[in-house]
Formats: C-alpha cells, structure tokens, sequence
C-alpha cells in the first residue's frame, strides 16, 4: 500500500516538475531569473531522488512564488 502512495506521489511531482518548467520558459523575466529559476527546479529534481516529500514541499514553495510573482534575483 505503502508503495502505491510513493507512486502517486512520485508522479505528482513529476506532473508539476514538468509544468513548472513550461512556465519558467514562458516567463518574460531577464535572463539571470529565469536561470535561477531553472536551477531551483533543477535542485527540486536532484531532491526527489532522495526525499521526495520533501521535493514536493520545494516544489510548492516555488509554484507559490511563481503564482504569487515572486522573483528571485538573476546573476
């Protein structure tokens, strides 16, 4: 039972990873934003390898932020 969670969990994130993605790309941000961005992201992916509860809370936070028009500041 236990593993099926993890499934559904897994594809979750991976559903959101994906559609976070899209939208880091059609963001009219400059370009170091939009880099950190994808880092971020990219960071989110290393995580679920390991702890993907917890990649799924960063994923959260950072879709909030996109949502919300928060930023971080480019390079």
């Amino acid at each position: 039972m236990e593993r099926d969670s993890q499934l559904e969990l897994y594809q979750a994130v991976a559903a959101r990873l994906k559609e976070a993605h899209t939208r880091v790309r059609a963001l009219q941000v400059p370009e170091g934003v939009r880099m950190t961005l994808s880092r971020q992201l990219l960071a989110v992916t290393a995580v679920a390898k390991h702890d993907l509860e917890g990649a799924a809370r960063r994923l959260d936070r950072l879709m909030k932020d996109l949502d919300e028009g928060r930023f971080p500041e480019g390079d």
